[in-house]
């Protein structure tokens, strides 16, 4: 049975069935769970979040304190439909910024949270991050370069959070251009998400190594889309599309990739989707041992590469989602001026991109990002 009760009525034991706000000020990935540790009601009640509702048939219920608003049994509540993501207003990149910087820094916090319950051997419920996947689709149908852009400005410790977020937003976009449905899209948002979920299960040194990883190291990296894949049968949500993309991300149209050598039509259009995001944001993203690439120069690579790795019709699609010259990369304009782009148009030509090390500029993602 459904109860609102105050926050500062929560105890250990009870089912937490939803958190009553917005999704911005959740501490949390998932909202439906049973509270078995005191530090995070502490975090419900940092949050801000007054009012929540509980199942008191699955767990505890309050003790010595009324509830307020108690759902009445007549008119159970009914299942509220996911948000229509494509049905988003566009916004200009100004607009959308500041949302977009609400929605990284959660959901920083809530593939944290993901990451850590699934090195703790917890079931990942794929549905249960629905909510993630909405604010993410919902900014990048409003303005895909605002969130596509802040998620890739990643620290090296961020980096395994982070790039989760951004090939969510790079899959929806992605998604939108090669004129996927609603629910296509929302799958493949999904998909983005999760698809690194199995780096939960890798040694922290190997995954954190600040260089070169040996052969050994790399043999034992391949096999985190596998445990993923585990990961995500154990939790028995996640889609068929979710599910086949976690593992096959990391396969080339050519058969030089793994785990299991798939060539060309072998491979979904979703596993080939996430393959060309997923290299996109590791090629652009600073790591450890490497400074990544501009993003026009990361395209400009990636071009080299698509005879054997990508799938031609799923590239050249991702080349319209994020353009020829994405948001930060360093251009020449017709003036024969320097910028870098910090919107998706600019007023004068652009005749061709630059070498940030040949002009001596150390960090070009300050300059757009300031």
């Amino acid at each position: 049975m459904r109860k609102k009760i105050l926050a500062t009525d929560l105890l250990p034991g009870m089912y937490l069935l939803e958190l009553c706000g917005s999704w911005i000020n959740h501490p949390f990935w998932r909202t439906s769970f049973t509270l078995n540790d005191p530090a995070d009601i502490k975090r419900i009640l940092d949050s801000g979040i007054t009012e929540v509702w509980i199942d008191i048939a699955k767990g505890l219920d309050v003790r010595n304190a009324p509830s307020p608003k108690p759902a009445p049994p007549q008119s159970p509540a009914k299942p509220v439909p996911p948000p229509k993501v494509l049905a988003a207003k566009s916004v200009s990149m100004s607009e959308e910024l500041t949302r977009a910087t609400q929605i990284c820094n959660t959901s920083r916090k809530a593939m944290v949270s993901m990451f850590r319950e699934a090195r703790m051997g917890k079931a990942i419920s794929a549905e249960a991050a629905g909510a993630l996947v909405e604010e993410i689709s919902s900014s990048v149908m409003r303005n895909p370069g605002a969130l596509i852009s802040l998620a890739r400005l990643k620290t090296a410790d961020d980096y395994t959070y982070m790039h989760s977020v951004a090939v969510c937003a790079l899959m929806v976009s992605l998604s939108r251009q090669l004129d996927l449905d609603e629910q296509a899209t929302r799958e493949a948002g999904m998909a983005g998400l999760l698809h690194d979920l199995g780096k939960a299960a890798m040694p922290m040194d190997v995954l954190n190594k600040p260089g070169r990883l040996t052969d050994e190291e790399f043999r034992i990296i391949k096999n985190h889309p596998s445990e993923g894949h585990r990961m995500l049968v154990e939790g028995q949500s996640a889609s068929e599309i979710v599910l086949d993309v976690c593992l096959h991300h990391h396969e080339k149209v050519d058969g030089s990739g793994y785990p299991d050598k798939l060539t060309g039509d072998q491979i979904s259009l979703y596993a080939k989707m996430g393959a060309v995001c997923d290299v996109y944001d590791a090629i652009t993203s600073n790591r450890p041992y490497k400074k990544g690439w501009d993003p026009a120069e990361s395209i400009r690579k990636m071009t080299e590469w698509c005879n054997g790795h990508f799938d031609e019709r799923v590239f050249q699609a991702f080349i319209k989602s994020v353009g020829i010259y994405p948001i930060g990369s360093l251009v020449r304009l017709s003036s024969g001026r320097l910028a870098v782009l910090s919107r998706s148009s600019v007023l004068e030509k652009i005749v061709g991109r630059e070498n940030a090390a040949q002009w001596g500029i150390q960090d070009l993602d300050a300059l757009w990002a300031s």
